[in-house]
């Protein structure tokens, strides 16, 4: 009994000397992302990018003649990404069905939209596996927004 005492503590002295040291290494996607201030940098490069994007531009141009509207999209951008991530923010905005309700998005502008998207988080350095779990966020939510 007290060999396997022994060997439970050295089993979770073990534990938590590993736990300890990958505690230096942030654990969830919006740690990884860079918090608040990360993700907002990653937003405005992406509508940026999506503004240069003439696959997809025509959808966000418009948007500079209405700085209000999109300054509220580029909030509600910010917060999806940091509460869809892990992130404190809560995301008050529509679903998202009912926000591309009648944009009629087609699997192109959204395979666009995914490439700005991870050309921008390459640009930003964010190691390969967040990459991949936003990669498979993005993909989730084809079916919400295309063609609605």
């Amino acid at each position: 009994m007290k060999k396997l005492g022994l060997i439970i503590l050295i089993f979770l002295t073990i534990a938590t000397m590993t736990h300890a040291q990958d505690s230096n290494t942030p654990s969830s996607l919006y740690e990884r992302l860079g918090s608040l201030d990360g993700i907002t940098l990653i937003v405005d490069d992406v509508i940026d990018t999506h503004m240069k994007n003439p696959d997809v531009s025509a959808t966000f141009l418009p948007y500079l003649e209405k700085p209000e509207r999109l300054a509220v999209i580029r909030q509600h951008t910010i917060d999806f990404f940091c509460a869809g991530s892990g992130g404190p923010q809560a995301y008050t905005g529509r679903d998202m069905p009912e926000t591309h309700k009648g944009m009629e998005i087609t699997a192109k502008e959204y395979m666009a939209v995914m490439d700005d998207i991870m050309s921008v988080l390459n640009k930003h350095k964010i190691d390969q596996q967040s990459q991949s779990e936003v990669l498979m966020i993005l993909w989730s939510l084809k079916g919400m927004i295309m063609g609605k």
